[in-house]
């Protein structure tokens, strides 16, 4: 959540109010405009306080043309209605909600099944707010298991965390918060993510396990678990250091089993000790959930599940937050038993094809360099020609605005940092019908472009729209 201050310089004015606003009197919301940066003295008619709230919301993009996010854009009505059937349930009162708790144990298992563990019935999970989440409590267990294997030592050692500098920004607040020193596999060259052999020379004793990630949010690239895996395999014969691996699979997770199932990176390693993934990117669910499952109940210590005697019931439970909607993971079932295997592969198949096809246009508009192709997660990035210097990707990220599209451009991190691109995220939703109207808003640009003496962006770092 990003963090927020006081109005530094007070604006007491109130806002504007419609006549037509008003319930009867047309002038009666005129009176008392509420004041934007405090409590207003007296309630409003509830017309009111949303056509005031509805009014401002208009300005925010439209998240359907926002080609930045990986998350959900697009439900079905009846997963809507569902949704607000249960808006009003805790998740965490499994005691007085017990069928929304089947409902989550229901999903638990059948990810666990999706993604291989040899035996389900024994794998353990837990939904979360989101994969960041799942990566904190992936994270924890990673560390809580190497200080038991290391009381002896503990807490004189520091321990680490091997991962690629592709990695999402909720890895680097792990290490921050829980106190875990990051180690980072730069980016060398044409390789955007982490090197097996480099990941397995970074560690050592202290080093609580490696994170691959199944499609990186710079280019949307699968990270090659297998060898990774692999790598770590042979340090074990070396060494002795057995090393487990998590595999943040935030969005991969949810396409890979389905359309690219001859790709090993699942629990059908040994090494691989637990996994996450986002219900709300391509598990097809709004804003609100993620998944956290471990081999077996040894992978995730007891002493990290808490059992409280919550009204009423004991609960077993394991999460940062603790009272939050059951809605999402009801919609989460319902998308499960909606759609199954091969409605998930239907619906991936087409966003990776819709991916694939526009890069391809994209590349063929002569401007662009492609920096991959949509073929692993249904996202690809690109950068300018090197001959195009009269603009760049800043540039077109900037005028592509002016169409309603949310398209984002940044730089790459250390190693990289000379390499600028554009991103685009196919989702569920993103049809090729809109896909064409994208290419005709970015053609329409490129005449413009071309005329331009040079880049207008000054300052790269502030125009960057890459938050996520």
């Amino acid at each position: 959540m990003p963090l927020h201050q006081g109005h530094q310089t007070p604006d007491e004015r109130p806002m504007s109010v419609n006549p037509f606003y008003g319930e009867t009197n047309p002038v009666s919301g005129m009176i008392e405009a509420p004041p934007k940066h405090r409590l207003p003295d007296g309630p409003l008619p509830p017309t009111t306080a949303l056509q005031i709230v509805h009014d401002e919301l208009m300005l925010d993009g439209n998240s359907r043309l926002n080609l930045a996010t990986f998350v959900t854009t697009w439900m079905e009505p009846q997963a809507g209605i569902l949704m607000a059937e249960c808006r009003d349930k805790n998740m965490i009162d499994k005691d007085e909600y017990p069928r929304t708790a089947e409902l989550e144990r229901r999903c638990v298992a059948m990810l666990a099944d999706l993604w291989n563990a040899p035996d389900p019935s024994a794998a353990v999970g837990c939904s979360t707010t989101g994969s960041s989440e799942a990566c904190m409590l992936a994270g924890m267990a990673l560390k809580r298991r190497w200080a038991q294997r290391n009381a002896d030592r503990y807490p004189g050692a520091r321990p680490n965390l091997v991962m690629g500098v592709n990695v999402q920004v909720c890895w680097e607040k792990f290490c921050n918060f829980w106190e875990v020193e990051a180690r980072q596999i730069p980016m060398e060259g044409n390789r955007f993510h982490l090197d097996p052999e480099a990941a397995a020379e970074l560690c050592d004793e202290n080093t609580i396990g490696v994170v691959g990630i199944l499609g990186s949010t710079f280019d949307g690239s699968y990270e090659p678990i297998q060898e990774l895996c692999a790598a770590l395999d042979r340090l074990q014969e070396r060494t002795g250091l057995d090393i487990p691996v998590h595999v943040d699979g935030a969005s991969g997770a949810m396409v890979a089993p389905f359309i690219d199932e001859d790709l090993v990176w699942d629990f059908r390693l040994p090494r691989v000790s637990s996994i996450n993934t986002s219900g709300h990117k391509y598990g097809l669910v709004y804003p609100g959930v993620g998944w956290a499952l471990w081999r077996t109940a040894a992978e995730l210590p007891e002493e990290l599940v808490f059992r409280v005697n919550y009204l009423g019931g004991d609960m077993p439970t394991f999460a940062l937050n603790f009272s939050r909607p059951g809605a999402q993971v009801v919609a989460q079932y319902y998308t499960f038993l909606r759609l199954g295997r091969a409605g998930y592969r239907a619906v991936q198949q087409t966003t990776r094809e819709v991916a694939r096809a526009l890069a391809e246009r994209i590349d063929c508009l002569g401007d662009f360099r492609l920096i991959t192709r949509g073929d692993e997660l249904p996202v690809f990035a690109f950068t300018t020609a090197p001959e195009v210097t009269a603009y760049d990707v800043f540039d077109v990220s900037r005028r592509m605005r002016e169409s309603g599209w949310l398209l984002p451009a940044y730089t790459f991190p250390e190693n990289r940092e000379d390499l600028s691109v554009l991103r685009v995220v196919c989702r569920n939703g993103f049809t090729s019908d809109l896909a064409d109207l994208f290419v005709e808003d970015l053609s329409r640009l490129l005449p413009e472009l071309r005329l331009q003496p040079h880049p207008m962006t000054h300052d790269k770092g502030a125009a960057t729209s890459f938050h996520h």
